[in-house]
């Protein structure tokens, strides 16, 4: 359950649609992330469209989003859910059209939402123009082909693999091999041919001219390899979310294309931006793709990858705030995506999904929440497997292809063919306990995830303390598992609101802790406040009481 400790005074279903825009809208922006194929369907084909997206949007704007991120809905055949574009300037009919793009961006500025769209730049479709002319012979050099090795050139060119499972590279019908670091339908692009770069600076004008507000970049740490495509030698099996050091991923020459692209973002005002979706196998390198003259954000897997463990969460949160203060950057927070096991699952129960979410909301930066994430869902791992489409599971080789249980489309009521997901049914069976995780059955419980999001990203709002704000300051000295910081308003604020204490229990059993403060939210019920000998944290300047903080649960405290 989920309790507030405090009665504000703003309801907690509304709307940001009156938030003046502001310049720098997104170092603490929340944004809400939309796997299209699973949000909402219009039309009854059990698959999510862009008019069901649009007709939902008020959700999202309730919650307290700030900005909304769409999964790709270019024309597609779909091997990847998306991520094999044939046209990135035509949206899937399975999706609606440009029409039904345009509607809903211009909704989302009407609701106070910017548009983020996800661009692909390191693969295309293997039905894309350009290869099918590659495979007639005709701009070969827009993509890596190589020539075979052994007898007839018979052996892939080397021994790289997909991240999908099994070789890197397959060969066409002259003998040649082309690369795709994901799927066989994925074909790397080369970019160090020119006219690679001509065309995504093409396509990012032609979304930016229709209105959106920035762009997610796909394995934006891909695009360059280096030089001679060397064997990486016998080793762990490339990871979709890893940190190894390979010659495909995160080499330097992807930050020259950043940079061109931070300055076509900027020729369109201040506030259009360019997210990396970027794995580097430090938090340094990571911040290389957020300096000033790069990008605005990158994913911070670190944390997303963090174990159950409050010295490992302080760690993390430590290096993360450190690379980017270096290059001043925000950091961005994330617990969950269209990628890997939805974070209850993956900590373990619903509780600590609860806490982990207050955990990161109260952290400086931006915050990205992925669908369903604010309903509590867990991660589907049951789904028969003739209903699986992730590529890696049908390949058979890969690492597990679970990441279909992360999809499956949201529950927006507690009746119907797919919940609300539709008039029809749905693309994913979805579990039968899940009407009681609706939109619509959690909005009339005041002890949901859902009211648990919209309050905390209303006080995030509203509380100078919170958002982008100032690092944090770890109190010492408290029981193993437990981590408290306070967070100062943002200098500029006037101070107005004061400070905000959070602790977080990860033992399994409740703890007395001396604090000070006044309880304002809470992960799971809070006990009593129980007086006892005077202790301080930081100035100490108000009284100190001992409080039950529950296990497994996350408190934000005004002092």
């Amino acid at each position: 359950m989920a309790h507030e400790l405090t009665s504000p005074s703003m309801s907690d279903s509304a709307s940001s649609c009156a938030t003046p825009a502001r310049s720098g809208w997104w170092r603490d922006a929340v944004i809400y992330q939309v796997y299209v194929r699973s949000f909402a369907d219009s039309d009854g084909d059990g698959i999510g469209d862009l008019r069901g997206v649009r007709e939902r949007l008020p959700h999202i704007a309730g919650l307290g989003a700030d900005a909304v991120w769409l999964t790709p809905f270019y024309a597609s055949p779909q091997a990847d859910g998306g991520y094999d574009v044939a046209d990135y300037r035509a949206v899937d009919p399975v999706f609606g059209d440009l029409a039904d793009a345009d509607d809903l961006v211009r909704a989302a500025h009407g609701l106070g939402l910017k548009v983020i769209v996800d661009i692909v730049p390191n693969h295309t479709s293997d039905r894309h123009p350009w290869f099918l002319q590659a495979l007639a012979g005709v701009g070969r050099d827009r993509y890596v082909f190589r020539p075979g090795r052994g007898p007839g050139g018979a052996e892939p060119p080397n021994d790289w693999e997909s991240v999908f499972g099994g070789p890197a590279w397959t060969r066409v019908a002259d003998g040649s091999w082309y690369l795709h670091l994901f799927a066989p339908e994925q074909p790397d692009l080369d970019w160090r041919n020119p006219e690679v770069r001509a065309e995504f600076d093409s396509v990012l004008r032609f979304w930016l001219d229709l209105g959106v507000d920035g762009f997610r970049i796909d394995v934006a740490h891909g695009m360059v390899k280096a030089e001679g495509l060397p064997d990486i030698g016998h080793g762990q099996q490339a990871k979709l979310i890893g940190t190894q050091r390979l010659p495909f991923f995160d080499q330097d020459g992807v930050h020259e294309i950043h940079r061109g692209w931070r300055r076509l973002l900027e020729s369109y005002g201040p506030d259009r931006i360019g997210v990396a979706e970027a794995w580097a196998p430090t938090p340094e390198r990571l911040a290389r793709y957020v300096r000033p003259d790069e990008l605005h954000q990158a994913f911070n897997f670190q944390f997303l990858n963090c174990p159950w463990d409050a010295a490992a969460l302080r760690s993390v949160v430590d290096e993360s705030l450190r690379a980017t203060a270096s290059v001043g950057a925000p950091t961005t927070w994330v617990l969950s995506n269209h990628d890997v096991v939805r974070h209850p699952t993956r900590y373990g129960s619903a509780e600590r999904g609860r806490a982990a979410a207050l955990l990161m909301l109260a952290l400086p930066g931006s915050a990205y929440v992925y669908q369903g994430e604010e309903l509590g869902l867990p991660e589907v791992v049951d789904l028969p497997d003739e209903v699986r489409q992730d590529p890696a599971f049908l390949r058979g080789d890969g690492q597990d292809g679970l990441r279909d249980g992360c999809r499956v489309p949201l529950p927006w009521t507690p009746e119907g063919p797919s919940y609300g997901f539709g008039p029809g049914g749905s693309w994913l069976p979805q579990p039968a306990q899940w009407p009681a995780l609706s939109v619509a059955a959690q909005s009339a419980d005041p002890g949901s995830v859902l009211t648990l999001y919209r309050r905390a990203l209303r006080l995030r709002r509203e509380h100078p303390a919170l958002g982008a704000g100032d690092a944090v300051e770890w109190l010492d000295g408290l029981p193993e598992g437990v981590l408290a910081f306070r967070r100062r308003p943002a200098r500029g604020d006037g101070g107005e609101g004061g400070d905000i204490l959070v602790t977080l229990n990860t033992t399994a059993g409740e703890l007395a802790l001396p604090l000070t403060g006044s309880p304002l939210l809470s992960s799971a019920p809070a006990a009593p406040v129980l007086p006892s000998p005077a202790a301080e944290f930081g100035d100490g300047a108000a009284h100190a009481h001992n409080v039950r903080v529950p296990a497994d649960s996350c408190v934000w405290w005004a002092i």
